[in-house]
């Protein structure tokens, strides 16, 4: 059975208005500028693409239509999870068809993945209230014959950041006891923290990816910016569960101010 290609694309941060900045980097620029570096060239193309989360800045119709825009054309299913600046209800109205796919579960070749809404409405924090947890446990169950991989918005361990740390998910023990009785998980892929991250716990591998615009600076306690330019991962998922996987930059910040297409 062939490797299974998923790339993870993570806090676009877009707007409506293509000239939208978040962090001082125009957020349609840098998504464009990484979606060049991921499509070029004779390299492997995803089988899948899982967005997980902070998809808006603005929570508008236009930013969900401008990744639309964006993925439409890419050759793979897209998988989305909504984040702390998202509008889930916008959302799932807008990514949920043709191609795209809001929330739920698919299967690759030999896996399964999963995805968790993590958004708490009006916090910065995730929680993955009772039900969702349920539909988890039902949807890992219909995957008991398969390594899983699950995407969410907010990691469930902390990265090392104080100020990051405060907003993870506020019920990660909840979580960890539903794993725990589905020993066939085997890696959770969050965004959120700007920052690559890749930590065992237990037998289950927690990742964080950086961001398609602007990175936080990895071990701050407070606030801040690092100079790393827009990023992305790549996982390569094997039959007997193993994951390759490799975080990615793209060689430059699109400047502020830059114009973009559309």
């Amino acid at each position: 059975m062939r490797p299974v290609h998923l790339l993870q694309l993570t806090d676009t941060h877009l707007y409506a208005d293509p000239a939208g900045e978040a962090y001082g980097v125009n957020t349609a620029l840098s998504l464009e500028r990484v979606l060049e570096a991921v499509f070029a060239g004779d390299g492997p193309r995803p089988d899948a693409i899982v967005v997980t989360g902070d998809v808006s800045e603005d929570r508008s119709e236009g930013s969900y239509r401008r990744l639309r825009a964006a993925l439409g054309n890419r050759g793979a299913p897209i998988v989305c999870v909504p984040g702390n600046h998202d509008d889930p209800r916008i959302m799932a109205g807008l990514l949920d068809s043709d191609g795209f796919h809001y929330c739920g579960r698919a299967a690759f070749a030999g896996w399964g993945l999963v995805t968790v809404d993590t958004h708490s409405p009006g916090e910065v924090g995730g929680w993955i209230p009772g039900p969702a947890l349920e539909r988890l446990e039902a949807d890992l169950a219909a995957f008991r014959d398969r390594p899983v991989i699950i995407g969410m918005h907010h990691p469930p361990v902390p990265i090392g950041s104080a100020w990051l740390d405060g907003s993870s998910l506020g019920n990660a023990r909840e979580l960890f006891d539903v794993l725990e009785r589905h020993p066939q998980v085997r890696s959770v892929i969050a965004g959120h923290v700007h920052q690559a991250f890749d930590e065992l716990r237990g037998t289950v591998r927690i990742m964080t990816t950086p961001s398609t615009c602007a990175q936080f600076a990895p071990g701050s306690a407070k606030f801040a910016i690092d100079p790393r330019p827009p990023g992305y991962r790549w996982l390569t998922l094997h039959a007997d569960g193993a994951i390759a996987t490799e975080a990615r930059w793209i060689a430059s910040v699109p400047p502020a101010g830059a114009g973009t297409h559309g």
